[in-house]
């Protein structure tokens, strides 16, 4: 009874399983195929495939997420890294920084003086112009987006003289290279000529020492960045070259730095900082009115918005939510449209096939040989029937005066052709 009992109550299960079921099959017998639904099917999946392997690429790749928020760090420092040449000696410049507070920071041995040549080699020249054309294209792209591919290759720093390289004659200019902390704040970091001493009221440079005809402020930016050095990180100013033919020139860059934070796909935090550049050029010719120091200037300025940029795979319930929304989409929408140009082709084509059946014989077209009887008497020519005769045909040997009793009733209305 037992056994029965659980039976029965399996059976009533499985009766309502089965009305539950959204997806009835239908018989093969009750299925009608044709061509063009197979061409339709062809193109219908080929259109999927696509998609579903461009869907596979856009999950595998990587998505960049920003997110901004106030800085609220204000008692740490901020590190500057410095590598550039100027066409001058080194005895004849000085370097050092000023901040808002007006303080003056020594630099000492933080900040490196290397005679050198401005002249490049082949190498190095080919190197700078390579560099330049990627820096137009994927300036900051490569910090921003998958940081961590770029430890080992891809390298953003200019190859150094080889000792068979050297000139014969004397160096003519000073490479200015080293990392140094600042405050957090609004500064001045410049290079002029004279070095600098200290005064009261900030510092001042002894330039009156240093000959004019000496002077000259054309200057290579190989790197200049603010923050922890990040591997493949291109700065806006990196690989700047500007060359002047006039003594006392006046170059001054306005820059603005966000603080950013990058994590990257294997968890490593980095903060560094961006910023954006504005650059102004001006001749000093007290005469004419244009007073100043003649120099290089770079006047930096923190922003109060922090970035925070994340690089992350997309997540793999999405990536299955697009793959049905694709495959689902489409055979919806090609069976609706597989129906609809069924449709009008039907009813263009029944329209067509009606419109040919239901036109009528006039008398023009009644071949020679066929006779016309009217049982009422009247002759073809005679006018006074307003509408066409409607036309029959009779076998051969019929008489076509003996009219059936089905067509009596059309016999006073219209004549018979035969």
């Amino acid at each position: 009874m037992r056994r029965a009992g659980a039976a029965r109550n399996r059976k009533q299960t499985l009766k309502v399983l089965k009305e539950l079921d959204a997806f009835p099959k239908v018989p093969e017998n009750y299925q009608e195929t044709s061509a063009s639904g197979g061409s339709v099917s062809i193109i219908i999946f080929l259109f999927i495939g696509i998609l579903v392997t461009s869907e596979f690429w856009y999950y595998r790749g990587v998505e960049t997420k920003y997110d901004y928020e106030v800085d609220t760090d204000t008692d740490s420092k901020l590190q500057i890294n410095v590598d550039m040449t100027v066409a001058m000696r080194c005895d004849d410049i000085g370097a050092d920084v000023l901040d808002l507070s007006g303080s003056s920071l020594e630099l000492g041995d933080k900040l490196a003086l290397e005679p050198t040549y401005f002249e490049l080699t082949e190498d190095q020249m080919s190197w700078l112009r390579m560099f330049r054309h990627m820096h137009a294209f994927v300036e900051g792209y490569r910090a921003l987006k998958v940081l961590e591919e770029f430890n080992n290759n891809g390298p953003t720093y200019m190859p150094r003289r080889k000792d068979g390289e050297k000139q014969d004659k004397p160096y003519d200019a000073c490479r200015v290279h080293g990392s140094f902390e600042v405050n957090k704040v609004a500064g001045n970091f410049h290079i002029t000529a004279g070095k600098s001493i200290y005064h009261p009221r900030g510092h001042a440079h002894l330039s009156a020492f240093v000959p004019s005809d000496s002077f000259n402020y054309s200057h290579r930016i190989d790197a200049l960045s603010f923050g922890p050095w990040a591997p493949g990180h291109i700065n806006p100013l990196d690989g700047d070259l500007v060359t002047t033919d006039k003594k006392l020139q006046m170059y001054q860059y306005y820059i603005k730095i966000v603080p950013t934070t990058i994590k990257s796909l294997n968890g490593q935090v980095t903060k560094t900082n961006q910023y954006s550049v504005t650059q102004r050029i001006r001749e000093i010719n007290h005469e004419a009115g244009s007073h100043g120091i003649s120099g290089i200037f770079f006047k930096y300025d923190m922003s109060s918005i922090m970035v925070r940029v994340e690089s992350r795979h997309r997540s793999f319930w999405g990536f299955l939510v697009r793959l049905c929304g694709i495959v689902g989409g489409i055979f919806a929408t090609s069976g609706m449209m597989h129906s609809l140009i069924g449709f009008l082709f039907d009813v263009i084509t029944c329209q067509f096939q009606k419109k040919k059946e239901e036109k009528s014989l006039t008398m023009s077209q009644i071949p020679s040989e066929t006779s016309v009887v009217q049982p009422n008497g009247l002759s073809p020519e005679q006018p006074s029937q307003s509408k066409e005769p409607v036309v029959s045909f009779s076998h051969e040997g019929v008489d076509p005066s003996v009219v059936s009793p089905a067509n009596e009733a059309l016999t006073n209305q219209s004549p018979v052709i035969t």
